[in-house]
């Protein structure tokens, strides 16, 4: 991994990282990385324990909001937090403050792209399109999936890729592998703090916010065929975009997305919009669309 990432400057940066384990598999392999790695670190919740391979998103707030606080205090750089399994990753800023999945999707895409000034990233189609904004600034282009980790990690495997993310707290780096893998996002968002000089929050602070929201609403499986039908009947001669589930583009820049679960009688939405607000009135709109699909 330390020969396929790059971690040039991380050693003359001198940073302090805070780096909770989580009790799985990552503390495995986090003593001689770490060691290797060149940083000042402090590990939290360190040493396996099969006992607990999953955890609740309650455990996962909690322990987030602890490391903040060891965070500010150590005046580390910034801290990190592994899942059990070792393949999605939590971040701190230096203030100790949570970047939510979403956000800190959009920092990576930022370090990442300002960095290499080409190439493309791979994104899910529920991604706020802010994404867009901020790869085209730099020079570098989006390719979207469909919501399926499966296709995001195939796309992630084709050349030219240089980033990949779920916004979910999965990462693809890869220049060393085209699956999510927290270490791997770990050891190049070292670098790329090291490099830049420039803080977490100051990265978080130039991008845009956004405004997703996501609703799900019960669905029939009798009538989710009609669901899909209806959305593009009601759509009419606005932009329509099939990648996953349909897409609805209003014309200034507004979007739906309205996916049915292949899994469960439930049909997922999103929106996006200039505030929560018009996100919402979207959301209302085309929730009542698809409601009227069983009438």
């Amino acid at each position: 991994m330390l020969r396929a990432v790059d971690t040039s400057g991380v050693r003359e940066a001198g940073m302090k990282v805070v780096v909770d384990a989580a009790h799985g598999s990552a503390s495995l392999v986090l003593p001689s990385l770490l060691g290797k790695l060149g940083v000042d670190a402090l590990t939290i919740n360190g040493g396996l324990d099969e006992a607990r391979p999953t955890e609740t998103a309650e455990d996962r707030a909690a322990a987030l909001v602890r490391l903040g606080e060891i965070v500010a205090s150590a005046r580390a750089a910034f801290g990190v937090r592994f899942d059990p399994v070792g393949e999605q990753l939590s971040v701190v800023d230096e203030r100790g403050r949570v970047i939510d999945d979403h956000r800190a999707l959009l920092v990576l895409l930022d370090l990442v792209a300002a960095e290499r000034r080409s190439g493309r990233v791979v994104l899910p189609v529920t991604t706020t399109r802010i994404a867009e904004q901020v790869a085209a600034y730099h020079g570098t282009q989006v390719a979207w999936t469909t919501t399926s980790p499966d296709d995001l990690t195939r796309a992630a495997a084709k050349e030219a890729t240089v980033f990949g993310g779920d916004g979910q707290g999965g990462f693809i780096v890869p220049e060393f592998g085209n699956v999510f893998d927290a270490t791997a996002a770990f050891v190049r968002l070292t670098g790329l703090v090291a490099r830049t000089q420039l803080s977490l929050s100051q990265i978080d602070a130039r991008i845009p916010r956004a405004h997703v929201l996501r609703r799900d609403i019960v669905t029939p499986w009798a009538v989710k065929g009609m669901v899909m039908r209806r959305v593009v009947e009601s759509a009419e001669d606005r932009q329509v975009d099939t990648t996953d589930g349909v897409r609805v583009v209003e014309p200034d820049g507004r979007w739906v997305m309205v996916l049915p679960d292949p899994a469960e009688a439930v049909t997922h939405l999103w929106a996006e919009g200039p505030d929560d607000e018009a996100a919402r009135q979207l959301l209302d709109r085309w929730s009542a669309v698809v409601d009227s699909a069983g009438d």
